[in-house]
């Protein structure tokens, strides 16, 4: 009982914490992290294997923002945004639209925190040169990298979890998930043309001086652009080809930033001061963190006592996995929460007979990717975007993103309820 209640008052102060911004996030889950320890919880062993066990997510990160800051220093988001804002004559819904669309399609075939990665520089650039107010186009693309995520297999980590816990392919996936996901980026794209619409007016000089610029001017290296479309082209292809090359994401990406850095030849710490660092004490913390709440035993008495609460009632059981998955991810992230839930979906399903099994794994998936939209703290994505909107002065508080979030996964995740209603119950 004294771990339970030690455990969840830091779990819970850390999150106050974070909501508040009294604290920094990446203070307040290291600290978290480390208080759960000294108290008893976990020891040293078990904090550095709740770590270890995941330190392909920090390599992987590591690797990909050496690669997106080097390719940033040519000049080509610059270019893009340019040309992008030309094509649709800089009218800013239009590129919320255009910038959101890419962002999901990337994310679907991509990782999601790699999408976000390259995306979020360029949507802050163009929301820069129209002046206007960024925080419509970040947060769009956030949901609308979540979302993405949730079309197939390889586009969000937690989708590749419920892939190997439930034998489901990439076929699988995209022909079940995917038309959720596309609706769902209709529900986006609606809410927020009518809850920003005003804050798009652009001046007919603006938008003039928009479409006189060139983006050829905004190259810088094309040498080094060169060098690094070929090498960020590779890496990619090896995250697709992962499954048969069995490489790993993390050593792809770190082994494709170190050759690029060797290319253009900069110094370490030249290189490493560009590394969002909060970004990953951020999540070191936050798996210590998690690793707290697993051990006073609190998800596993929240899963036993759905069990019994579902038991022989299959709507009810693949709904109540969806909402709570929703409700978890939002605390504990969807990587944790696709985890913990696999394992309840394991025990469930063999007590179900007659019914489509796989839809408790599709409830999981939606719950998961599109609960990931509720708060920062629902999915790496949401973190790491925040972290690079920060740098680039585009501040956004865990109340702010959870007033957008958590209206878009409302909406998102009734219509995959009405969705899973109809196709498999």
């Amino acid at each position: 009982m004294f771990s339970l209640i030690v455990g969840l008052g830091i779990f819970i102060a850390v999150f106050y914490c974070i909501i508040t911004e009294k604290v920094p996030g990446a203070w307040a889950t290291m600290v978290g992290g480390l208080a759960m320890s000294m108290v008893g919880l976990f020891n040293e062993e078990e904090a550095l294997h709740a770590v270890s066990s995941r330190l392909e997510i920090l390599f992987l990160l590591i690797g990909m923002m050496i690669m997106v800051h080097l390719i940033s220093e040519t000049g080509v988001f610059q270019w893009f945004a340019i040309t992008l804002a030309k094509f649709v004559r800089g009218e800013p819904f239009l590129l919320i639209v255009l910038l959101s669309i890419v962002t999901a399609v990337c994310s679907a075939f991509l990782d999601n925190v790699t999408t976000i990665l390259l995306m979020a520089p360029i949507s802050i650039l163009l929301a820069g040169e129209l002046k206007l107010n960024p925080f419509p186009f970040v947060i769009t693309e956030i949901m609308a990298a979540n979302i993405g995520g949730n079309a197939t297999l390889i586009g969000d980590p937690t989708q590749l979890i419920i892939g190997h816990e439930s034998g489901l392919g990439f076929n699988e996936f995209l022909f079940n998930t995917s038309p959720v996901a596309i609706i769902s980026m209709v529900v986006l794209l609606v809410n927020v043309y009518f809850i920003y619409r005003k804050d798009f007016h652009v001046s007919t000089e603006l938008k003039a001086r928009i479409m006189e610029m060139n983006p050829g001017r905004a190259l810088k290296d094309k040498k080094l652009l060169k060098e690094a479309g070929v090498i960020f082209t590779l890496v990619i292809v090896g995250f697709i080809l992962n499954n048969f090359i069995n490489k790993g994401l993390a050593i792809m990406s770190l082994s494709g930033a170190f050759l690029l850095v060797t290319m253009a030849k900069k110094k370490p710490a030249e290189i490493f001061k560009h590394v969002e660092w909060d970004t990953l004490f951020f999540f070191i913390g936050l798996f210590m963190m998690v690793l707290g709440i697993e051990k006073i035993h609190v998800i596993d008495a929240i899963g036993t006592q759905m069990i019994n609460f579902t038991k022989g009632n299959f709507p009810l059981a693949t709904y109540s996995i969806m909402t709570l998955s929703a409700f978890l991810t939002a605390i504990i992230g969807n990587v944790a929460n696709a985890a913990t839930i696999s394992k309840i979906i394991n025990v469930m399903a063999p007590t179900f007979d007659g019914v489509h099994k796989e839809a408790l794994w599709w409830a999981l998936s939606f719950g998961s990717c599109l609960g990931g939209n509720i708060t920062i703290l629902g999915s790496a994505t949401n973190v790491v975007a925040v972290g690079v909107a920060a740098k680039s002065g585009c501040k956004i508080d865990f109340v702010k993103f959870l007033k957008f979030g958590a209206l878009i996964a409302v909406q998102t995740l009734v219509i995959a309820g009405i969705y899973i209603k109809f196709r498999y119950l």
